[in-house]
C-alpha cells in the first residue's frame, strides 16, 4: 500500500531523509512487559503529550466499551488509510525537546480479527508534513486473553518532534479491529515529549512504560521513584499521566494514587487518590482523554468518550508532601480487566514564588489526602493490605512492582 511506501522514520536517519529504510524484522513480542524507566531527567522544563483515539462507536453504540460496536476514526483525505486522527502537542515556545516517543495500541479482535504482523507500524505526520512510516523499535506487548487480543507498540520520535513546528500531529493505520465483541474494541495513540526551558522550574521528569494486565487477579501496579538528594519543596506542583486500554466507563474499582514520604522517617507517607471533574477517584480508567486546566489541546475528532482508550493527565498540586524524598505511584483495578502502557511524571524540585500550600491533612478539592500528623502509615513502597475506608481503595496483593532498570 502506498501509504507505507512513504519515507520511513528512524533514529538513525535524518528527519528529512527520503531514502527508504532496509526491510526490518518485526520486533519481538511478549505477553507481559514489566514497567521500567524509559526516560528520566532533572532539568528546567516539563512533559507534554498529544493523544487521540483511532476508533469510535458505530451508530447505536452506547457509552460503555463492553459489547459496543466500533467503527474507525478517519479524518484525513488519504484513500489509502482506514483510520487516522489528530491531536496537538503543546511544546512551549522557546523550549527544546529533549526526548519524545509515540505509543500506540488496540484490540485486534472485535467483529473482525486483525493480523498481529501490523502491530509494529503506523503512519505519522508532523504539523504541515506528509505521512511517513514509523516502525516499533522495542519489544511489543501483545497478549491474547479473556476474549481480547491486546497490544501496545512504541518508537522514538525525538528528532522529528524536535524539528517540527506547532500544530496538530496525525497518526494513522493503528492496527485496531472494528465491529462488536463482548469485551469491546479499542485503540489509540499518545505522543509523549519531555522538553527543556530555562525559565521554568527545576523538575524531576520521568516516563515509564511496559504492558501489564490488571484486574481481579493482579489488582495493582506500584512504581517507586527516589528523588536522591532532592526534596519536594513547599507548594510544589506537578502532573502525572497514564495510558491505559479497555477501561469501561461506569465500572468502579480503578484508581490512581501517589504516596510521598521521607526515607527513614517515622511520619510514614502521605497518600493521595487522584481525581478531577472528568475522572472520579474510583473510576479513573473511564474511556477518556483529559488534562487539567481550562486550556485543552486541540483534537480531531474530540470525542469525550473514547470507548476503551485512556490517556489522562492529573494535577498533583496539593499531593506532593513538603520535604519528601520518595515518590510512589499506585494504579489499580479491582473489577475491570485493563491493560496499562505508560506513566509519565513532572514534579517541581524548587519552590515557586508566591505558591501556597494546603494545610496538612486537609483534602484538596478533587483529592483524597491521607497521612495526617500523628497517624501511623505504612512504609513507602510496600503494598497496603487491609480494609477499604473512606477515600482509600482496598489494595491487595499481589502488587506488580516496576523494574528498576530497562534492559
Amino acid at each position: 500500500m502506498c501509504a507505507f511506501s512513504c519515507a520511513a522514520l528512524s533514529a538513525a536517519l535524518p528527519v528529512a531523509s527520503a531514502v527508504a529504510p532496509p526491510v526490518a524484522a518485526q520486533p519481538k513480542e511478549a505477553a507481559r512487559l514489566p514497567f521500567a524507566p524509559r526516560f528520566e531527567a532533572v532539568q528546567h522544563g516539563g512533559v507534554v503529550r498529544a493523544a487521540n483515539t483511532s476508533a469510535t462507536g458505530a451508530a447505536g453504540a452506547g457509552s460503555v466499551n463492553d459489547g459496543a460496536a466500533l467503527a474507525y476514526v478517519d479524518v484525513d483525505t488519504d484513500p489509502n488509510t482506514y483510520n487516522s486522527s489528530r491531536a496537538e502537542l503543546r511544546v512551549p515556545a522557546g523550549a527544546r525537546v529533549s526526548w519524545a516517543r509515540l505509543y500506540w495500541g488496540g484490540n485486534l479482535r472485535a467483529g473482525e480479527q486483525k493480523p498481529p504482523k501490523d502491530n509494529g507500524r503506523v503512519l505519522i505526520a508532523e504539523p504541515g508534513g506528509q505521512y511517513r512510516a514509523l516502525l516499533a523499535d522495542t519489544t511489543i506487548g501483545h497478549r491474547t486473553a479473556d476474549g481480547a487480543d491486546a497490544f501496545q507498540a512504541s518508537a522514538d520520535v525525538t528528532e522529528l518532534v524536535r524539528s517540527s513546528r506547532p500544530g496538530l500531529w496525525t497518526v494513522a493505520q493503528v492496527n485496531v479491529a472494528m465491529g462488536r465483541s463482548a469485551v469491546g474494541g479499542w485503540g489509540g495513540w499518545t505522543l509523549v515529549a519531555a522538553y527543556e526551558k530555562a525559565d521554568e522550574p527545576l523538575r524531576r521528569l520521568a516516563v515509564w512504560d511496559g504492558f501489564e494486565a490488571l484486574g481481579p487477579k493482579n489488582q495493582e501496579l506500584g512504581v517507586p521513584l527516589a528523588l536522591g538528594a532532592h526534596r519536594i519543596p513547599q507548594g510544589a506542583d506537578g502532573r502525572l499521566g497514564f495510558v491505559g486500554y479497555d477501561g469501561d466507563r461506569g465500572t468502579s474499582g480503578d484508581y490512581l494514587a501517589v504516596e510521598t514520604g521521607v526515607a527513614k522517617s517515622a511520619k510514614g507517607v502521605t497518600r493521595t487518590v487522584l481525581s478531577d471533574s472528568a475522572n472520579s477517584a474510583d473510576d479513573v480508567m473511564n474511556s477518556s482523554i483529559t488534562e487539567p486546566g481550562t486550556s485543552r489541546m486541540e483534537r480531531l475528532p474530540a470525542h469525550q468518550n473514547t470507548l476503551g482508550y485512556d490517556s489522562d493527565v492529573f494535577d498533583l498540586r496539593g499531593a506532593l508532601r513538603h520535604g519528601a524524598d520518595r515518590f510512589h505511584i499506585r494504579l489499580g483495578s479491582r473489577k475491570d480487566a485493563v491493560w496499562l502502557g505508560v506513566l509519565f511524571l513532572q514534579a517541581d524540585l524548587e519552590q515557586r514564588p508566591g505558591r501556597g500550600r494546603p494545610s496538612p491533612g486537609r483534602p484538596v478539592p478533587g483529592r483524597t489526602v491521607l497521612g495526617e500528623p500523628g497517624l501511623e502509615q505504612p512504609s513507602l513502597g510496600q503494598p497496603v493490605l487491609g480494609q477499604a475506608g473512606p477515600g482509600r481503595p482496598l489494595l491487595v496483593a499481589p502488587v506488580l512492582e516496576a523494574e528498576a532498570d530497562r534492559d
